[in-house]
């Protein structure tokens, strides 16, 4: 069984996937308590439902794409197996992860955007380290970035474990709490290569719209 939040079409806010339509589905349950997090809905709100009606669900939207998010979607048993059922059903998936869980039982099919917690969530002392090693050239590692300190943070992390990785970088100014510019000018001034991202739901839909 799975325990559920939603699942709903939507158009990828994040990642270098952004504006494209997915079906996201969202697992229940969060190990962590980010100051910022946008979805404390989905910490203990849900359904349980046998995986085959899961992939059923999201067969029924059509489209190629899904994400599976969370929440902590590693958290919950059987989201390996589901996301495994729905790359042997053709589609691109995308797992969004805390990092605080081994990735390693994911099938390597799968993408992973990986994000970092940097010290103004409050839960950076979480990460574990070693989920590095489980990432490949379609992965992601995502940053959100609230202040200077964080910036440096996320910085630090990079010069340590980047190295000739091939993963993508992704950094996005927490939404509420630091200007995007502001952010924007930052990477320019270092030079940094990292992709520079929005939350692009939220200005589609507001900030506050759930299942979107």
């Amino acid at each position: 069984m799975l325990t559920i939040t939603e699942i709903f079409a939507g158009i990828q806010g994040e990642t270098s996937y952004s504006g494209l339509p997915f079906v996201f589905v969202r697992l229940t349950g969060c190990n962590l308590r980010c100051r910022y997090c946008d979805t404390t809905y989905a910490y203990d709100s849900g359904r349980e439902f046998p995986l085959e009606e899961v992939v059923s669900r999201i067969a029924a939207f059509g489209f190629t794409r899904a994400c599976v998010t969370g929440g902590e979607p590693m958290l919950q048993e059987k989201a390996p197996a589901l996301v495994k059922e729905l790359l042997d059903r053709g589609r691109l998936v995308l797992v969004e992860t805390n990092g605080t869980i081994p990735l390693s039982r994911l099938d390597p099919r799968a993408v992973k955007i990986m994000d970092v917690k940097c010290p103004a969530s409050g839960e950076h002392g979480k990460m574990l380290w070693s989920n590095f090693r489980n990432l490949g050239d379609r992965d992601e590692v995502k940053f959100v970035i609230s202040d200077a300190e964080d910036y440096r943070y996320a910085k630090d992390v990079l010069a340590r474990f980047r190295g000739e990785a091939p993963w993508g970088v992704l950094f996005s100014p927490a939404f509420g709490f630091l200007a995007p510019e502001t952010l924007a000018g930052w990477i320019l001034e270092d030079a940094l290569d990292v992709r520079f991202q929005l939350q692009l739901h939220k200005f589609v839909w507001g900030p506050d719209r759930r299942g979107v």
